[in-house]
């Protein structure tokens, strides 16, 4: 089997990949930024991509922010960009609950595992909630609320879906509402299964590590609305109405943002080897994914002979 194609020093391979495609789809941590460090070289490589007409999409499995939330880290890190051009889980989710699960009322309200990034989306598109960043969720379980969730007079009726994402108050209250709607028929969905995402420089527990107690002791396996689910590409591609075979992932890891694009039969997929996946991760023999291209870091693009 034939490896990647290392682009890195190589201005002409450089000149040749960037010339393949007309759509690049970008992830962001780990390829522009990690924690608020926004990587050297990267707003140059994008205006870079954007002086040769490509169009670009930050894709994200970080549910933790809104669109408008992306827009302003983006702004504050140098990088100009529109709402417009942000596709993050969280959005991913709420356009499926709301224009493709389409639950009747009143029994399409969600319960939220998460963070206020999912709320603001799910308000986007008019989505019901509750749990998420209520401060009624977050603190210790109480005798009353074992009596309350078991025989269901805390639970709220209306609730017809389970959305659980990246959440740094994740609690045992949390997990038994979540837990007890899903018994009761509760359509179970995750924005992403992540299992860690880099931050400042290192690795921290992702949105799938705090789901993943909610389908061991349900039994159930949720659907994902992040990479490397292809509902999200498909969202993706609905909005944009790109041509795969000239569309481009770029990403850090090999089981998400690359088997994202293979699956997804895109055009091509560029790994970068500024977050979690390594290249002997490729080089294994059980590789998840392997890409396409491959390049230390985003901004060794800036190479290419100038237009």
């Amino acid at each position: 089997m034939t490896g990647p194609k290392y682009l890195t020093g190589d201005a002409a391979a450089i000149s040749d990949f960037i010339d393949r495609f007309d759509v690049f789809l970008l992830d962001c941590d780990g390829v522009i930024w990690s924690g608020d460090h926004v990587f050297e070289g990267v707003p140059e490589t994008l205006e870079l991509l954007r002086s040769r007409g490509k169009k670009i999409v930050f894709v994200t499995n970080n549910s933790t922010k809104s669109r408008e939330a992306y827009l302003k880290k983006l702004t504050s890190l140098g990088i100009p960009s529109n709402t417009e051009e942000i596709f993050g889980s969280a959005y991913s989710a709420a356009i499926y609950i709301s224009r493709i699960l389409k639950l009747p009322a009143p029994k399409n309200k969600v319960f939220v595992v998460g963070e206020s990034g999912i709320e603001q989306e799910l308000r986007t598109e008019n989505v019901p909630f509750i749990g998420g960043t209520d401060p009624a969720f977050r603190r210790e379980i109480t005798p009353a609320d074992f009596q309350g969730i078991a025989d269901g007079s805390l639970l709220d009726p209306d609730v017809g879906v389970v959305l659980a994402g990246f959440d740094t108050h994740i609690n045992y209250l949390k997990l038994s509402h979540a837990f007890h709607y899903l018994r009761r028929g509760a359509v179970f969905l995750v924005t992403n299964r992540d299992s860690t995402f880099p931050m400042n420089h290192n690795l921290f527990p992702g949105a799938g590590s705090i789901s993943m107690p909610l389908v061991y002791m349900s039994g159930q396996e949720p659907l994902s609305l992040g990479k490397p689910s292809q509902a999200m590409l498909d969202a993706i591609e609905g909005k944009f109405q790109f041509d795969r075979a000239r569309t481009c992932m770029v990403g850090d890891r090999l089981n998400t943002d690359i088997k994202f694009g293979i699956e997804g039969q895109l055009g091509g997929t560029l790994a970068v080897l500024t977050g979690v996946s390594k290249k002997e991760d490729w080089e294994a023999a059980d590789a998840v994914a392997v890409p396409a291209f491959y390049a230390d870091k985003l901004s060794d693009l800036r190479a290419a002979a100038a237009p």
